[in-house]
């Protein structure tokens, strides 16, 4: 049992470690955890969670060998990714400056499942971090383990990633009587545009 439990246990630090930090998924989730439709939310934490055990499984087969051997992709994908990080910072900074068009009960001003789980893909596959660190990081940890030990590790990983997404997507919605209030939505969306555009800014620039 201590050969799986060890190695799964690993992976599911490992990934919590990665992902628990605030980026532009996380932010988007928030902020649709707490505004959005619970099918919405579910949908964008499926496409999250999912795409994180692609990705790691890629890292595990082999695949970040080849993203570290081909930088002008990666180099396309990140200029691609600050654009969109970029163009939704500006749109969350308009969002802080009219509270009033705000909503926290899901209504017809809230984002669609369609342009959601879209914006989702987007956040997720236009992040050349992301590719550093589930398909080469995580991939190569994963790769060290001996034997079974390594799809333990790799499940533990993929473990962490539904946990902390399903958490921060479904665990949001108990923070919306505190966004009832207008001013609550301009200080979070304020602070979602910071963090979209300092990462847009710093993919653009290559950091």
């Amino acid at each position: 049992m201590n050969d799986s439990l060890l190695p799964a246990l690993l992976g599911l630090g490992t990934g919590l470690a990665l992902i628990v930090a605030i980026g532009s998924q996380n932010a988007f989730l928030l902020r649709l955890g707490i505004d959005g439709r619970p099918r919405t939310v579910l949908a964008v934490v499926l496409v999250c969670a999912l795409s994180d055990a692609v990705l790691i499984g890629a890292g595990v087969l082999g695949v970040g060998a080849v993203v570290e051997a081909a930088p002008a992709a990666v180099t396309v994908v990140r200029y691609l990714g600050a654009g969109f990080l970029l163009v939704y910072g500006v749109f969350a900074a308009r969002r802080a400056l009219r509270p009033g068009s705000m909503t926290v009960d899901g209504g017809a001003q809230g984002i669609g499942t369609k342009a959601a789980v879209v914006t989702a893909v987007a956040l997720t596959w236009l992040n050349p971090h992301v590719y550093l660190d589930t398909v080469v990081f995580l991939g190569s940890v994963a790769n060290q383990q001996d034997g079974d030990a390594r799809w333990w590790w790799v499940r533990g990983a993929v473990t962490a990633s539904f946990l902390w997404f399903f958490a921060l997507g479904f665990g949001a919605r108990l923070l919306r009587p505190l966004f009832a209030r207008p001013g609550a939505w301009r200080v979070l969306d304020a602070f979602i545009a910071a963090v979209m555009l300092s990462l847009g800014v710093r993919l653009a620039l290559g950091h």
